[in-house]
């Protein structure tokens, strides 16, 4: 059974949440804030954090910042009244995987927090599976039927990222500041680079495909769903 931290300080909100979880099978946890939500994932096994944005002593953008800086990749669903695009861009840059304003659509919430819980689990596998394609991170390497093609790590960590996310538009910002040293002379173009050598070495593979978001940066398409 999963367990969900629900950090939230409108008690009836949170409670509200925990009954809809509760009815389809998850674990919950309760933290008024930040801090507390903090003391809670040093004693408990959390799977997922249905996180708030507006609370007192530590708000959810502080939260996020510091769970990400200590190594934590526990999957965050921001939920909160703040709906302006400035918002959920600083949400989204300050490591959070998904954003949903409220009133939320209490079904809409439970398919996001199955879609993150997925793609939590692809990454502790360490194995993502494509249609015929299954990608090995533990050795870089993509296997197509019966043929297994090496990758460099850049390339392989680029791709299994935008395939384990499909269909969301990742910045060229974003992917430099995860797989790059931010401290490194790389330029945004190193990006551009690494896409096009990866659209050249798959272009006759019918499972997935990488597009160009004009302005934004990139996604992948799985085409065998």
């Amino acid at each position: 059974m999963f367990t969900i931290l629900i950090a939230e300080d409108n008690r009836n909100t949170a409670r509200l949440m925990e009954v809809v979880l509760t009815q389809n099978g998850y674990q919950t946890l309760w933290a008024k804030d930040g801090e507390e939500a903090l003391d809670m994932l040093d004693k408990n096994h959390v799977d997922l954090i249905l996180l708030d944005i507006m609370m007192p002593r530590m708000d959810g953008y502080e939260f996020t910042k510091i769970l990400r800086e200590s190594g934590s990749q526990i999957p965050i669903l921001m939920v909160t009244a703040k709906d302006s695009p400035d918002d959920i861009h600083k949400g989204f840059l300050t490591g959070t995987d998904d954003y949903m304003t409220k009133p939320v659509d209490e079904f809409e919430m439970l398919l996001r927090i199955q879609a993150l819980l997925r793609r939590a689990q692809i990454a502790a596998d360490r194995e993502l599976v494509i249609g015929d394609s299954k990608l090995l991170y533990d050795s870089f390497s993509i296997r197509y039927k019966n043929e297994e093609t090496a990758l460099p790590k850049k390339e392989f960590q680029l791709l299994f990222k935008l395939l384990s996310f499909p269909n969301k538009t990742f910045t060229r910002n974003q992917l430099m500041e995860e797989f790059w040293d931010v401290d490194s002379q790389s330029e945004e173009r190193t990006v551009d680079v690494h896409i096009n050598r990866l659209r050249e070495r798959f272009k006759n593979n019918p499972d997935f495909e990488i597009i160009t978001v004009r302005g934004l940066g990139y996604k992948a398409i799985r085409k065998d769903i």
